[in-house]
Protein backbone atom coordinates (compact mmCIF):
# COMPACT_ATOMS: atom_id res chain seq x y z
CA UNK A 1 0.00 0.00 0.00
CA UNK A 2 1.80 3.22 -1.07
CA UNK A 3 1.43 6.52 1.08
CA UNK A 4 -1.81 7.53 -0.60
CA UNK A 5 -3.78 4.80 0.23
CA UNK A 6 -2.42 4.76 3.77
CA UNK A 7 -3.91 8.00 3.92
CA UNK A 8 -6.97 7.84 1.88
CA UNK A 9 -7.78 4.68 4.59
CA UNK A 10 -7.12 6.78 7.40
CA UNK A 11 -9.03 9.52 6.55
CA UNK A 12 -11.78 7.15 5.57
CA UNK A 13 -12.04 5.33 9.03
CA UNK A 14 -11.69 9.13 10.63
CA UNK A 15 -14.32 10.54 9.11
CA UNK A 16 -16.81 7.76 9.38
CA UNK A 17 -16.31 6.96 13.32
CA UNK A 18 -19.21 8.76 15.07
CA UNK A 19 -20.00 7.97 18.61
CA UNK A 20 -23.08 5.63 19.03
CA UNK A 21 -25.57 6.11 21.25
CA UNK A 22 -27.83 2.97 20.21
CA UNK A 23 -26.70 -0.30 19.91
CA UNK A 24 -27.86 -3.77 19.93
CA UNK A 25 -28.00 -6.79 22.36
CA UNK A 26 -25.68 -8.62 20.31
CA UNK A 27 -22.35 -9.84 22.02
CA UNK A 28 -19.25 -9.20 19.97
CA UNK A 29 -17.00 -12.03 19.61
CA UNK A 30 -14.32 -11.91 22.03
CA UNK A 31 -11.35 -12.73 18.88
CA UNK A 32 -12.61 -9.09 17.70
CA UNK A 33 -12.21 -6.92 20.83
CA UNK A 34 -8.97 -8.50 21.17
CA UNK A 35 -7.56 -7.59 17.78
CA UNK A 36 -9.13 -3.89 18.71
CA UNK A 37 -7.41 -4.00 22.15
CA UNK A 38 -4.15 -4.99 19.79
CA UNK A 39 -4.68 -1.85 17.73
CA UNK A 40 -4.92 0.30 20.48
CA UNK A 41 -2.16 -1.36 22.86
CA UNK A 42 -0.01 0.61 19.93
CA UNK A 43 -0.78 3.73 21.34
CA UNK A 44 2.23 6.14 21.81
CA UNK A 45 2.57 7.32 25.43
CA UNK A 46 5.10 9.59 26.95
CA UNK A 47 8.27 7.33 28.02
CA UNK A 48 6.56 4.21 26.72
CA UNK A 49 4.64 4.30 29.98
CA UNK A 50 1.68 2.68 29.10
CA UNK A 51 -0.11 4.02 31.44
CA UNK A 52 -3.74 2.42 30.56
CA UNK A 53 -5.23 -0.04 32.26
CA UNK A 54 -8.82 -1.59 31.14
CA UNK A 55 -11.73 -3.84 32.42
CA UNK A 56 -13.83 -5.33 29.37
CA UNK A 57 -17.37 -6.04 30.62
CA UNK A 58 -19.46 -8.78 28.95
CA UNK A 59 -22.43 -10.66 29.51
CA UNK A 60 -24.13 -10.68 33.52
CA UNK A 61 -21.05 -8.42 34.39
CA UNK A 62 -22.49 -5.68 31.69
CA UNK A 63 -25.55 -6.21 33.79
CA UNK A 64 -24.37 -6.12 36.68
CA UNK A 65 -22.06 -2.56 36.07
CA UNK A 66 -25.16 -0.96 34.42
CA UNK A 67 -27.16 -1.13 37.86
CA UNK A 68 -24.29 0.26 39.70
CA UNK A 69 -23.94 2.67 37.55
CA UNK A 70 -28.13 3.66 36.73
CA UNK A 71 -27.93 3.37 40.77
CA UNK A 72 -25.58 6.22 41.51
CA UNK A 73 -26.74 8.27 38.38
CA UNK A 74 -30.45 8.10 40.38
CA UNK A 75 -30.05 8.86 43.66
CA UNK A 76 -28.63 11.67 45.93
CA UNK A 77 -24.62 10.16 44.97
CA UNK A 78 -22.39 13.26 45.01
CA UNK A 79 -20.60 13.54 41.12
CA UNK A 80 -16.89 12.64 42.20
CA UNK A 81 -14.74 12.55 39.37
CA UNK A 82 -11.02 11.52 39.55
CA UNK A 83 -9.96 14.93 37.58
CA UNK A 84 -11.26 17.92 37.07
CA UNK A 85 -15.06 18.34 35.14
CA UNK A 86 -14.25 21.42 32.88
CA UNK A 87 -14.87 24.29 34.77
CA UNK A 88 -16.86 25.86 31.44
CA UNK A 89 -17.29 25.81 28.17
CA UNK A 90 -16.86 29.34 26.52
CA UNK A 91 -17.04 31.14 23.04
CA UNK A 92 -16.99 28.56 20.30
CA UNK A 93 -16.91 25.52 22.68
CA UNK A 94 -20.16 26.19 24.10
CA UNK A 95 -21.88 26.54 20.46
CA UNK A 96 -19.56 23.28 19.27
CA UNK A 97 -21.27 22.00 22.61
CA UNK A 98 -24.90 23.39 21.99
CA UNK A 99 -24.80 22.55 18.52
CA UNK A 100 -23.91 18.47 19.10
CA UNK A 101 -27.19 18.72 21.92
CA UNK A 102 -29.58 20.34 19.62
CA UNK A 103 -29.00 17.47 17.29
CA UNK A 104 -29.48 14.45 19.47
CA UNK A 105 -32.40 15.98 21.01
CA UNK A 106 -33.65 16.99 17.39
CA UNK A 107 -33.46 13.63 16.11
CA UNK A 108 -35.01 12.33 18.89
CA UNK A 109 -37.85 14.61 18.41
CA UNK A 110 -37.72 16.45 22.34
CA UNK A 111 -38.67 19.48 22.07
CA UNK A 112 -35.87 22.43 23.16
CA UNK A 113 -36.78 23.18 26.92
CA UNK A 114 -38.14 19.85 27.67
CA UNK A 115 -35.55 19.61 31.13
CA UNK A 116 -37.65 16.47 31.69
CA UNK A 117 -36.56 14.93 28.57
CA UNK A 118 -32.81 15.97 28.38
CA UNK A 119 -32.42 14.38 32.00
CA UNK A 120 -33.81 11.27 31.10
CA UNK A 121 -31.91 10.91 27.65
CA UNK A 122 -28.79 11.39 29.67
CA UNK A 123 -29.67 8.32 31.70
CA UNK A 124 -29.11 6.49 28.52
CA UNK A 125 -24.89 6.93 29.14
CA UNK A 126 -25.57 4.77 32.83
CA UNK A 127 -27.39 2.69 30.58
CA UNK A 128 -24.43 2.20 27.98
CA UNK A 129 -26.57 3.16 25.56
CA UNK A 130 -28.02 -0.85 25.06
CA UNK A 131 -24.26 -1.44 24.27
CA UNK A 132 -23.37 -5.12 25.26
CA UNK A 133 -19.42 -4.64 26.40
CA UNK A 134 -18.10 -1.37 28.31
CA UNK A 135 -14.26 -1.01 28.68
CA UNK A 136 -13.59 0.94 31.45
CA UNK A 137 -10.03 3.05 31.52
CA UNK A 138 -8.21 4.06 34.20
CA UNK A 139 -4.45 5.57 34.22
CA UNK A 140 -1.76 5.31 36.85
CA UNK A 141 -2.51 7.97 39.46
CA UNK A 142 1.00 9.35 40.18
CA UNK A 143 1.41 10.01 36.27
CA UNK A 144 -1.14 12.30 36.90
CA UNK A 145 -2.54 14.42 33.75
CA UNK A 146 -0.15 13.11 31.25
CA UNK A 147 -0.83 9.98 32.10
CA UNK A 148 -4.25 10.80 30.85
CA UNK A 149 -3.38 12.26 27.91
CA UNK A 150 -1.69 9.09 26.73
CA UNK A 151 -4.99 7.37 27.71
CA UNK A 152 -6.41 9.80 25.36
CA UNK A 153 -4.03 8.73 22.63
CA UNK A 154 -5.42 5.35 23.73
CA UNK A 155 -9.09 5.60 23.53
CA UNK A 156 -8.45 7.42 19.86
CA UNK A 157 -6.85 3.95 19.00
CA UNK A 158 -9.15 1.84 20.00
CA UNK A 159 -12.07 4.28 18.54
CA UNK A 160 -10.36 4.35 15.20
CA UNK A 161 -9.85 0.01 15.21
CA UNK A 162 -13.65 -0.83 16.11
CA UNK A 163 -14.32 1.29 13.34
CA UNK A 164 -11.99 -0.28 11.01
CA UNK A 165 -13.11 -3.58 12.67
CA UNK A 166 -17.51 -2.51 11.90
CA UNK A 167 -17.41 -2.21 15.51
CA UNK A 168 -19.78 0.51 16.85
CA UNK A 169 -18.16 2.51 19.91
CA UNK A 170 -18.67 5.75 22.14
CA UNK A 171 -16.09 7.12 24.61
CA UNK A 172 -18.35 8.34 27.71
CA UNK A 173 -16.39 10.70 30.16
CA UNK A 174 -20.00 10.59 32.32
CA UNK A 175 -19.16 6.98 33.88
CA UNK A 176 -15.88 9.02 35.66
CA UNK A 177 -19.04 11.12 37.20
CA UNK A 178 -18.97 8.22 39.69
CA UNK A 179 -15.11 7.34 39.97
CA UNK A 180 -15.19 5.39 43.25
CA UNK A 181 -18.66 3.92 42.55
CA UNK A 182 -16.63 2.61 39.28
CA UNK A 183 -13.59 1.32 41.96
CA UNK A 184 -15.44 -0.17 44.48
CA UNK A 185 -17.85 -2.17 42.09
CA UNK A 186 -14.34 -3.49 40.38
CA UNK A 187 -12.14 -3.55 42.96
CA UNK A 188 -9.34 -1.56 41.99
CA UNK A 189 -6.66 0.23 44.51
CA UNK A 190 -6.56 4.16 44.98
CA UNK A 191 -3.58 4.17 42.34
CA UNK A 192 -6.04 3.27 39.46
CA UNK A 193 -7.63 6.54 38.35
CA UNK A 194 -10.93 6.31 36.19
CA UNK A 195 -10.61 8.25 33.01
CA UNK A 196 -13.84 6.85 30.81
CA UNK A 197 -15.27 4.53 29.46
CA UNK A 198 -16.06 2.77 25.90
CA UNK A 199 -19.70 1.38 25.05
CA UNK A 200 -19.12 -1.26 22.17
CA UNK A 201 -20.94 -2.89 19.95
CA UNK A 202 -23.27 -3.23 16.88
CA UNK A 203 -24.70 0.40 16.31
CA UNK A 204 -28.80 -0.13 16.12
CA UNK A 205 -28.57 1.85 12.92
CA UNK A 206 -32.22 2.06 12.55
CA UNK A 207 -32.43 4.33 16.07
CA UNK A 208 -32.74 8.14 15.43
CA UNK A 209 -29.91 8.61 17.95
CA UNK A 210 -27.63 7.17 15.16
CA UNK A 211 -29.30 9.19 12.25
CA UNK A 212 -26.84 12.76 12.92
CA UNK A 213 -23.24 13.42 12.47
CA UNK A 214 -21.57 16.43 14.37
CA UNK A 215 -19.83 18.97 12.81
CA UNK A 216 -15.74 19.45 12.76
CA UNK A 217 -14.01 23.34 12.46
CA UNK A 218 -12.25 24.04 9.29
CA UNK A 219 -8.27 23.87 10.13
CA UNK A 220 -7.98 27.29 10.06
CA UNK A 221 -10.01 28.26 13.32
CA UNK A 222 -7.54 25.45 14.66
CA UNK A 223 -4.36 25.72 13.33
CA UNK A 224 -1.68 28.52 13.30
CA UNK A 225 1.55 28.24 11.25
CA UNK A 226 4.65 30.05 12.31
CA UNK A 227 7.29 29.93 9.75
CA UNK A 228 7.94 29.29 5.80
Amino acid sequence: MDVAQQIETLEYLASRRRSCRAFRPTPVARETILSILGIAQKAASWCNSQPWQTIVTSGHETVRFREAMRKAATSDALQKGDFAFPREYRGVYAERRRESGFQLYNALKIPRGDKLSYSRQALENFNFFGAPHVVVVTTDEALGVYGAVDCGAYVANFLLAAEASEIAAVAQASLAFYSDVVREHFGLGSDRKVLCGISLGIADTDHPANSFRTSRAELAEVVSFVGD
